[in-house]
């Protein structure tokens, strides 16, 4: 394979002090959306998932924070709790070759189901949601409790926080799944969550003086409006002023890049997800309903977010180009003032970072496995690696201005404000059929402001064969693809002077830690 530098060189200005429009960064930025009906797939039942636990852990060594929980999505508002249940009691629609794991129909649970948090690491936050759509304010209480008693009997030492309850999964589409009549306005939803949330408040318990709080949206669009679903539909039909409405701490949104249907081939599926208009214009959507929320001093996250929905569009979710797609998206979210990113994740679902446990159908179409498929990462999960050993233990993050369509930029700073690290991402894509010319950019990097300016940066890179590869991918010379979720290989990082400036192939990313 030949590289083929591309033009003249884009000079990249950062500053050595964080800029005044840097934004903090969480050490959780990248953190999980769990379906709730295989949840406890995931930590593992009587005996822990020590792949999954892995895979967490890995994040949370390089950026000093597990990454956050939330356990719902649609089948929350198909659960249900009975008490002394031993085992959960699923009913699953027959897979298809479209949606190979769907998600359960219904979904009985007894008090083991929430246990099961205790093979979380030490010290994760989780956010858990209650059934909404069936109206059973009875239901919905009883989940609380037993949310709330398993919690109660996780010994201190582990940690574990119930950062939250979020009463229902995107209330704006229950009027096209008989969830709600078609006539269902946003006045109406709060009223009824604030019966719930009222109720759910007493058996949790949530209060002034409680670190559990409730999460408010949870929907699936917004229209920016004060009469339709949205922040400011919430807030101006008087959601903060009801007692439990006052108890919101977070508004969460939910939002995918649309279905992946229709966008040609492969590879321009992949190169359409994974550019940096499509990324901006994906999130910048949201731009007033981040001030909406912030105005009222809560926190704005996504907490469903991923590629495509339904599960991810196949050999595009879980292709090697979804790995720099979920980097920029992140890094990007974060410049906007999204506090944090609940990526999806499920049972063989397409665009999981994770596949936490052993599949006997293909991810792809549904077919019979030859052999099964054990517990493994999928490309996306490189990107939250990434992105983790950059935020690091620094602080604020700011989003770099490159004159190019395929170079997205981002310096990192200490909470000092002093210049650690920046990322760069190509996201130029670089498939199987590309032939031998792979294009490169080079980036020459000067100080825009005054005093000791970094001479020497170390160099890692995110290597890609491809970006349609589903496999292969390498940070730093170093692999996660295996058996255990542990790295594995000899680690690769060069040392340059600044001044030589950087070269970025086609569909790789790099990490530079800076030193005088």
């Amino acid at each position: 394979m030949n590289e083929k530098w591309m033009g003249s060189p884009d000079n990249v200005s950062l500053s050595y002090k964080a800029p005044t429009n840097s934004s903090s960064i969480s050490p959780s930025h990248i953190s999980f959306s769990i379906e709730q009906d295989r949840w406890t797939d995931w930590p593992g039942g009587t005996t822990k998932n020590e792949f999954v636990s892995n895979a967490l852990n890995n994040l949370a060594s390089l950026s000093g924070e597990p990454p956050r929980l939330r356990i719902g999505a649609d089948s929350e508002d198909r659960t249900n709790f009975q008490p002394g249940l031993k085992l959960t009691e699923t009913v699953f629609a027959p897979p298809s070759a479209a949606t190979p794991y769907p998600e359960a129909e219904s979904v009985v649970v007894g008090e083991a189901f929430y246990k099961a948090a205790q093979n979380l690491l030490p010290g994760t936050h989780i956010t858990w949601g209650v059934n909404f759509k069936a109206l059973n304010l009875t239901a919905a209480f009883l989940e609380a409790g037993a949310i709330a008693d398993a919690f109660n009997s996780f010994p201190a030492s582990s940690g574990l926080s119930l950062d939250a309850i979020e009463i229902g999964n995107e209330a704006d589409l229950y009027t096209n799944n008989g969830g709600r009549p078609a006539n269902f306005t946003i006045a109406q939803y709060v009223t009824q969550w604030t019966s719930f949330a009222s109720n759910v408040s007493l058996t949790v318990p949530i209060g002034p003086n409680t670190t559990t709080k409730f999460w408010g949206g949870a929907f699936a669009g917004s229209d920016h409006s004060s009469t339709g679903f949205s922040p400011q539909g919430l807030f101006a039909n008087g959601i903060l002023s009801s007692t439990p409405g006052n108890l919101i701490n977070t508004i969460s949104q939910h939002v995918y890049s649309g279905s992946g249907l229709g966008c040609g081939s492969i590879s321009t599926c992949i190169q359409d997800l994974m550019s940096k208009a499509f990324v901006r214009g994906n999130l910048s959507q949201f731009i007033p309903d981040v001030a909406a929320t912030q105005a009222q001093g809560l926190t704005y996250i996504l907490g469903e977010t991923n590629s495509y929905f339904d599960h991810g569009s196949a050999n595009v979710s879980n292709a090697a180009g979804a790995a720099l797609w979920a980097l920029d998206y992140a890094l990007f979210a974060s410049s906007l003032g999204i506090e944090r990113l609940y990526f999806h994740e499920g049972v063989g679902y397409k665009y999981n970072f994770i596949q936490p446990v052993t599949l006997n159908l293909s991810i792809v179409d549904g077919a019979p496995l030859a052999e099964p498929l054990l517990p493994h990462i999928q490309p996306a999960y490189y990107g939250a690696i990434v992105t983790a050993e950059a935020i690091g233990k620094t602080g604020r993050i700011s989003e770099l201005s490159i004159n190019s369509d395929v170079v997205s930029g981002y310096a990192f700073y200490t909470n000092e404000g002093q210049l650690s690290k920046a990322v760069f991402v190509n996201s130029e894509g670089f498939f199987s059929n590309s032939g031998a010319n792979r294009t490169s950019v080079h980036l020459d990097i000067n100080f825009a402001s005054t005093g000791q300016s970094p001479s020497h940066m170390s160099v890692k890179r995110l290597e890609i064969g491809h970006a349609d590869d589903t496999d292969g991918l390498t940070w730093g010379g170093q692999t996660y693809e295996t058996p255990n979720a542990q790295v594995s290989g000899t680690l690769s990082v060069t040392t340059s002077d600044v001044g030589e400036g950087l070269d970025i192939p086609a569909t790789q990313a790099v990490l530079l830690t800076f030193s005088t």
